[in-house]
């Protein structure tokens, strides 16, 4: 049987939105802070050095100064024109004194922006002796810089409320068009005669309602989840049955991972990888949610299970995912591959964290939550700024999370207003531009694609879900038993 993810998408075709020409991608390490401390640090040493050459450079053209004015009646013109040298470069090195006292100034806040976000892992996680190397440290920092810490505060707040401006802008657009439809219909004199403009109206009541909700939620940090979260409540009883399988070969890189995100009946596709040495590693891809229910329907992949996930709740899609897992073959400890869009990237978010399995790789594609997943998974999280559900993340975490060589991917997909940012197709065209890119921070999972390419065989098996509280009597039979023979 051939590979049941390489059927074509439904939203294939003509009507798949196309990325404007300026879409290009940001490619960082993770984190609030993009530049690593030391390299600041490293930087402001240079321009020290660079100061020191300078000021050898002064001493010597002082000396030739004096010879020319010593003989100025046939070297004016020199002598002046040293004497212009010579002020250049005191005001080259004054500037060079400053660039350095601010690279090492900024050093300095970032770095307690990173302490401030370990210490809230670490608090969270119970661990007193990193919280006391870390308040030791602090107060290093404060006792020679008491001005650093009212400025990473700011920073951080600053970052909350900055980091969705193009979400915002969008917004903001978009109400000042349906304030101009709302003109165009009624007609221009009903605007006038109450007293305002519609398209103005539109766009300020928009735009302050979505800067307002994402910067809460970048403030209230509920789509940062911690390295020791759990999920709460108990699993929703749920019926999984075997809707494809087949074989197939490791995904050539991110594009073509996203492309294997299930659609029609599939919710969860699981690859089970035979490498040459006889183990098996397991990668899992998670779609995002298809059903707008909001009360328990038939479908685990409604909104009921993203609102569940996003307060730190068991799933039905959850518990879904974790049998899918189970009835492929994979067991507590086995290397495992999760990708996931939307609703399934929260799914493989706290599969990472909490599902027992040795979690090597975690992919997401518009995620609305930022897990910190620890030194052992490489977390690769790709989110486009315009993309309202990406926003409920808050940013992401203050500190890169992960293994080396995680990163975080950022884009403008589409600079017009609409709902067009969030399908795994857009994301499937950012992943193909990051394939493309030479970044060296993508040689990690570049390694990883790689790694699974030289396995000897590749299972695939496709699953669909039901809850089985939502379903008839005979439903549920029947879906039982499909779930016990697969």
């Amino acid at each position: 049987m051939t590979d049941p993810g390489v059927r074509p998408r439904p939203d294939a075709g003509t009507d798949r939105p196309t990325p404007p020409p300026t879409g290009d991608v940001e490619i960082r390490g993770g984190g609030a802070v993009a530049v690593d401390t030391q390299t600041l640090r490293d930087a402001a040493s240079r321009f020290d050095t660079t100061r020191a050459e300078l000021d050898a450079l002064r001493d010597r053209l002082g000396s030739l100064q004096l010879m020319l004015f010593a003989e100025r009646d046939v070297a004016w013109g020199a002598a002046s024109s040293a004497s212009v040298l010579l002020a250049r470069l005191a005001e080259t090195m004054a500037d060079a004194d400053a660039i350095a006292a601010d690279l090492r100034s900024a050093a300095t806040v970032y770095e307690l922006v990173e302490l401030n976000a370990q210490h809230t892992a670490a608090r969270l996680a119970g661990d007193e002796v990193a919280l006391a190397r870390i308040e030791a440290r602090r107060d290093d920092i404060m006792r020679l810089h008491p001005d650093a810490m009212g400025r990473a505060n700011l920073f951080e707040f600053e970052r909350a409320v900055l980091w969705p401006s193009e979400l915002v802008r969008e917004a903001t657009q978009l109400g000042y068009d349906l304030g101009g439809m709302f003109e165009t219909f009624f007609g221009e004199g009903l605007g006038k005669a109450m007293g305002f403009l519609p398209g103005v109206v539109g766009g300020v009541v928009l735009g302050g309602l979505t800067i307002g909700g994402v910067t809460a939620a970048g403030l209230g940090g509920q789509g940062r989840v911690a390295r020791n979260s759990r999920l709460t409540g108990d699993a929703p009883a749920v019926a999984i049955v075997r809707v494809g399988s087949g074989t197939t070969t490791a995904p050539s890189g991110l594009a073509a991972a996203a492309q294997r995100i299930p659609s029609g009946d599939a919710r969860v596709r699981v690859e089970v990888y035979t490498m040459r040495d006889g183990s098996k590693q397991y990668a899992t891809y998670i779609a995002g949610m298809k059903d707008a229910a909001v009360r328990g329907g038939r479908d685990p992949w409604d909104n009921e299970s993203n609102v569940q996930l996003w307060a730190g709740e068991k799933s039905a899609s959850y518990a879904a995912t974790a049998r899918a897992l189970e009835a492929a073959g994979a067991r507590p400890g086995d290397t495992v591959h999760i990708i996931g869009h939307s609703q399934g990237a929260m799914v493989g978010a706290h599969l990472a964290l909490e599902g027992g399995y040795d979690t090597r790789t975690l992919v997401t594609f518009g995620s609305p939550v930022e897990a910190d997943v620890g030194p052992g998974t490489v977390s690769v999280g790709i989110r486009h700024s315009d993309d309202a559900v990406a926003a409920l993340a808050g940013g992401g975490h203050a500190a890169p999370v992960g293994a080396p060589g995680s990163f975080v991917v950022e884009r403008v997909f589409d600079e017009d207003p609409g709902l067009t940012s969030h399908g795994i197709s857009a994301y499937a065209d950012t992943a193909a531009k990051v394939d493309a890119s030479t970044d060296p921070r993508v040689d990690a999972v570049r390694e990883t694609f790689a790694e699974l390419g030289t396995a000897v065989e590749v299972d695939v098996v496709e699953y669909s879900a039901e809850r089985l509280d939502a379903v008839s009597p005979a439903s549920a039979s029947v879906a039982g038993r499909s779930r016990r023979s697969s």
